[in-house]
């Protein structure tokens, strides 16, 4: 029976921390950057009592070079 691999090997992950004083378009725009020059996507979002957003990002993991986030 052939192995799964594992999704944490499938993908690199990197955590981008978004003030509280940054609004939401604005936050909306810069992920969006993100997601169309280093090939990044969304994986999760936490928003602090405080205001400040905890993203985690994600893509596939590749032998190119790609940019890591410009955060």
């Amino acid at each position: 029976m052939p192995r799964m691999k594992s999704l944490r090997t499938e993908y690199e992950y990197v955590p981008v921390r978004i003030p509280p004083d940054t609004d939401r378009a604005s936050a909306a725009v810069l992920l969006s950057l993100q997601a169309d020059t280093g090939g990044w996507e969304l994986s999760r979002v936490l928003l602090q009592a405080d205001g400040t957003r905890k993203v985690t990002m994600r893509r596939r993991r590749t032998h190119a070079h790609l940019p890591g986030p410009l955060l």
